[in-house]
């Protein structure tokens, strides 16, 4: 999820511009999902500048951990004091908006190694395949984001979805998230995203996670609250998964 405060500054080339969502706000959400722990990810708009995210997460306390967005330029000295603050990720959006570039990406990777940090990608999942030698070849663990985030949505048998199964088979992580950035649905339904992420369900349930995307940045009918644990729960139908998904798999990921 994302915080998002009119008193920090807006990068030059922001595409997406929220209102403010702050801490007391989300711990409304956090309470209606019935989740204690929380990862905050550097949103778009503010680009380089982590300050938003960090302050909320020193709000937060323990139970919160982040994921921030360094470039090539990004100093050890400056990845040690992020990584003080509760971040263990670097986010690459490889979409408008994003401030860091495919040009950054091994040389991020090289640098947030040795603090056991991981990769965040995400991307349009149709071009997966022109990236995946790269992407395997990361020296760090990788994330891929919102279910591959394939525009248009794509089924588990077509093609365009083998690249990612290939990096699922190498080892990845994929967050059961934001459906709507592949598919348009008044219904909040997402019958074919949903054909996904039952095969990723079945095939990779210890490196799957979850996340809200709250509060929903871009979107002018984001799914309810209500409709957010109906899906949740759709998607990890049995206790043990939603353990797995929810707690086990990201415990490992980001609070070892």
């Amino acid at each position: 999820m994302h915080f998002y405060g009119s008193d920090y500054p807006v990068a030059p080339d922001a595409v997406l511009r929220p209102s403010d969502a702050t801490v007391a706000d989300y711990q409304h959400v956090q309470d209606a999902l019935a989740v204690e722990r929380v990862i905050v990810v550097q949103p778009t708009t503010y680009g380089l500048d982590n300050s938003c995210q960090a302050d909320a997460i020193d709000r937060l306390g323990d139970r919160a951990r982040g994921i921030a967005v360094v470039d090539a330029n990004t100093s050890l000295d400056q990845l040690q004091r992020l990584h003080e603050r509760g971040f263990r990720g670097a986010r690459f959006h490889m979409l408008p908006g994003g401030a860091v570039g495919w040009q950054d990406l091994d040389a991020v990777a090289r640098s947030v190694a040795d603090l056991g940090w991981h990769v965040q990608l995400q991307m349009n999942g149709h071009e997966l395949a022109e990236r995946l030698d790269q992407l395997l070849a990361l020296s760090v663990p990788l994330v891929i984001d919102h279910v591959g985030r394939f525009m248009p949505p794509a089924r588990p048998s077509e093609d365009a979805v083998a690249s990612l199964l290939a990096l699922m088979d190498a080892g990845a992580h994929l967050k059961l998230s934001a459906p709507y950035e592949s598919a348009v649905d008044s219904t909040h339904r997402y019958e074919i995203v949903c054909e996904l992420v039952d095969h990723l369900v079945a095939e990779y349930p210890e490196r799957l996670l979850w996340a809200s995307n709250w509060p929903h940045p871009g979107q002018s009918d984001p799914p309810s609250l209500e409709r957010l644990v109906e899906l949740r729960d759709r998607w990890l139908p049995s206790s043990a998964l939603r353990e797995q998904v929810l707690a086990t798999n990201p415990d490992r990921l980001y609070f070892s």
